[in-house]
């Protein structure tokens, strides 16, 4: 039987946080900056019906020109773009097929996502805005209807559903579908868990302490959410193999009760029971990579409330 995949979270501290600094080849540095700004501002409805699609050409750009003479930055140019109120979370894909990523943002505070097209050289369109339901706070991209066209699906905190819009072709999409889900879901990930070559949906519902799995029926569409109880607050959720079976696993960092939970697939889209592992004080989000070569994927936590990184490494 198995009964820990995982080793106790890495700490470089006990009750007296360590401190990693690193500090530049040179202690002086001359610095030049120039910054250019410019607004424009035109906006469209085309319906006022709830599931209307706007399309709102407001952008505003921002350069910012830095020469440090002591080091070398990697990043230099900062141009901003306009989006809806309180961007909440950004995902970038490719959703109108013409091999240049594309941005597109879930906006909390106006209730709709944001999709802005690659021009080509590095800068985007203004953006076109789609509605959706309350407090939008996630969004993935994934083909879910198997059309080759991107797919945005949207976690909505306040509404407690997931929504599906699919990619209507040309960085266009149709109206949501919205599916009922737990209270207050905060992340997803869209991945096939039953290996029928269709993605599904996982979600992460924070004040049901469970995660939510939809299975696609494999037109776009998802049968109704089975769920799994975990930790309290489950905040963020990541969805791979974890114990080298070829069944994707779910892994959710437990924000209220300081808990990393692991569901492993028992192959036919449904889990077991969750082995939780201790980590620090109000994780937040989770990553699942091998960070120590060894081609097993560990685990990697964000602290909100210890201020620090956990590392788990697969055992």
């Amino acid at each position: 039987m198995l009964t820990s995949l995982f080793k106790t979270e890495s700490s470089t501290s006990s009750s007296t946080p360590t401190t990693i600094s690193s500090t530049s080849a040179s202690s002086t540095s001359t610095t030049t900056s120039s910054t250019t700004s410019s607004t424009s501002v035109t906006s469209t409805t085309t319906s006022s019906s709830p599931t209307s699609k706007t399309t709102s050409t407001s952008t505003t750009t921002s350069t910012t020109t830095s020469t440090t003479t002591s080091a070398c930055n990697l990043f230099l140019n900062r141009t901003t773009y306009s989006t809806g109120g309180k961007p909440w979370s950004v995902a970038v894909s490719d959703v109108n097929n013409d091999n240049k990523s594309d941005i597109i943002v879930a906006n909390y505070d106006w209730n709709n996502v944001s999709v802005l097209l690659n021009t080509g050289n590095g800068t985007f369109h203004a953006q076109t805005t789609y509605s959706i339901s309350s407090g939008p706070c996630y969004v993935a991209v994934v083909d879910v209807d198997s059309d080759n066209k991107p797919d945005m699906i949207v976690a909505n905190f306040d509404s407690n559903t997931v929504s599906v819009l699919l990619n209507a072709s040309n960085g266009t999409f149709n109206a949501q579908t919205t599916y009922s889900v737990g209270t207050n879901p905060i992340s997803v990930a869209v991945v096939d868990v039953n290996n029928d070559n269709k993605p599904d949906i996982i979600v992460a519902n924070y004040n049901s302490n469970n995660v939510g799995v939809l299975l696609n029926t494999g037109n776009g569409t998802f049968n109704v959410q089975t769920t799994y109880p975990v930790g309290t607050g489950p905040w963020s959720v990541s969805v791979v193999d974890v114990n080298n079976d070829n069944k994707p696993d779910i892994i959710v960092a437990n924000y209220g009760s300081n808990t990393v939970g692991v569901l492993l697939n028992t192959g036919n889209g449904t889990f077991n029971a969750q082995t939780t592992y201790s980590v620090g004080v109000g994780p937040r989000s989770v990553a699942v990579v091998d960070v120590n070569n060894d081609n097993k994927p560990d685990i990697i936590v964000a602290n909100s409330g210890s201020n620090n990184v956990g590392v788990l490494l697969h055992c």
